[in-house]
This record gives structure tokens, sequence and C-alpha cells, in this order.
């Protein structure tokens, strides 16, 4: 959970909202703040440093970001009384909002990053020679919605200090077998846990998650639409591998958005701001 609220606080510091101050209960009953969905933050400032910090940050996705933020500025609410609390006793001087609309879709795009986990996609062995065919999972959806294709990225590290001067330690000793050799051996180069790195968003409005899928997985070079170019030509050269070298993993992930709200919101733009990167093959 901490994760994800450090990710949403990237977020709104990446878009430069300003923090307006909580003053009175009626900031909340405006208009503007009624039924909108947003991205919001919650800060705070004290009598000794004037700098805002985070106290809290979230996707209101679901509840309507005027009544969520009610929430916090209500003494009633378990949300709202610890806010209070510090204020009476003077923890705190002042408390703060900052908010960003997000259409259904940028929140569904959110969610899609955040709370979804990759699905590896599986391959055949080599056939007539150096190809190799992607093995798509069952269950894709049938429906519209979101879906994201990510390649696993390994960084090795240069073994540490510490390590090599361990085995020239003990080598200088003269007290170490062949197995400890071995064992330092393997150390020496350090994996970095697996990043998966999104290269491609995609919408499936016109057809749905799993056609889409399948013609950037199964389908030949004849069907690319204008905008598939890019990640259907790296899909389809990832397959074509030297003997005894295995492909980039592959992963993929989608959720399922009704049809009419996919086409609101900038959904690249969003996904780029919450992962701080572009994506190679979004034109």
């Amino acid at each position: 959970k901490r994760d994800i609220m450090q990710n949403i606080v990237t977020i709104l510091e990446s878009v430069q909202l300003k923090w307006e101050l909580f003053q009175s209960w009626t900031d909340f009953s405006r208009l503007h703040l009624s039924n909108k969905l947003a991205i919001f933050g919650i800060g705070y400032n004290t009598r000794w440093k004037e700098d805002i910090r985070y106290h809290y940050a979230e996707i209101s996705s679901q509840v309507p970001l005027g009544k969520r933020l009610r929430e916090y500025f209500n003494s009633e609410k378990p949300e709202g009384r610890i806010i209070m609390t510090r204020v009476q006793k003077m923890n705190w001087k002042n408390v703060y909002y900052k908010f960003l609309e997000i259409t259904i879709s940028e929140a569904r795009c959110l969610e899609l990053h955040m709370e979804i986990d990759w699905i590896p996609i599986a391959h055949s062995k080599p056939t007539g020679g150096n190809v190799v065919q992607y093995l798509l999972p069952g269950g894709i959806p049938k429906s519209p919605g979101l879906y994201a294709i990510g390649y696993e990225e390994c960084i090795e590290r240069p073994p540490s200090p510490h390590m090599e001067r361990r085995s020239l330690d003990a080598g200088k000793e003269g007290r170490i077998d062949l197995e400890t050799l071995s064992a330092q051996a393997s150390l020496q180069v350090e994996i970095e846990p697996t990043r998966i790195i999104y290269c491609y968003l995609g919408i499936a409005e016109v057809r749905t998650l799993q056609q889409c899928l399948f013609l950037h997985f199964q389908a030949n070079t004849k069907t690319f639409s204008k905008d598939w170019v890019g990640i259907n030509g790296f899909l389809s050269q990832n397959c074509i591998v030297d003997p005894g070298v295995s492909p980039k993993s592959i992963y993929i992930k989608f959720v399922e958005v009704e049809r009419d709200f996919l086409s609101a919101g900038s959904l690249v733009e969003c996904l780029e701001k919450a992962i701080g990167y572009p994506l190679k093959f979004n034109n």
C-alpha cells in the first residue's frame, strides 16, 4: 500500500499542481468538486517548517472526489479525526489539498499499472530452424478494455568490492577449496530483480482484448494496422532466435473497460506519467 501511495504522489508531483489551503466546509460543497473522479493528495505544514508535506494520496476512482475529500475533513470520520486531532494539538499548522481530475478510462489505466500483475507469454520450441511462436494464455476477455505489453530487462551489476576482497583474502590464505571458489564465482555477477519495461499501451475499442492480443502475437505481418507497425515488428523480430538463445521474455496485462469510456482522456500520457518513461511503440 505504501508503494501505491508513493506512486500516486509521484504522479501528482509530475503534473505540478498547486496546493490549496483548506479553509472551510464550503470548499467541498462547491459544484466543481462534487462528482469528478480524481487523483488527490492531502498535505500539511507546521509552525516550524513551512514546506508542505504529504499526509496521504489516493486515486478516487469509485467515489466522487467531493465526497471522498469531505471524509478527510469531517471529524466524525476516522480519516478526518486524525487530521483534526493533529491540528488541535498543534502538531500541524495548516492542512492543504490538491487534485487532478481524471476520466474513468484514466482511472482504469492507473489500476492496470498499479494493481494488475503481468502475465508471462510462453513460446514454442524453434520451428523451421530459428523461429519460435508465442503461446497466448487462455482466459483473455472477449470484451473491450486496455492492455499493456512489456518485456523483461535484466541488469547485471558489477561485483561488489566486498565480494572481491573476500575472494582475494581467501585465496591468499590458501585455505579455500574448489567448491567455495566456484560458489564465490557464481556470486561475482549479482543479478538485479526482474524489471518489466512497458513498451506499448493498447486500447481495445473496435476489437475485443482477445482479438487485439491475438493480432499482435499470432497474426502474420499483413494484418498490421498503421499504429501497430512498431510493436508488431518488435514482437515478430523477437521470435527469430539464434541457436541456443531464448527470445526476450514478453509479458501482458489487461483490464476490461466499458467501450463508451475508452475514447475519453489521454491514456498514453497518463500511463507515461505513472511509469516515468515514454512508451517505445506508442506513436
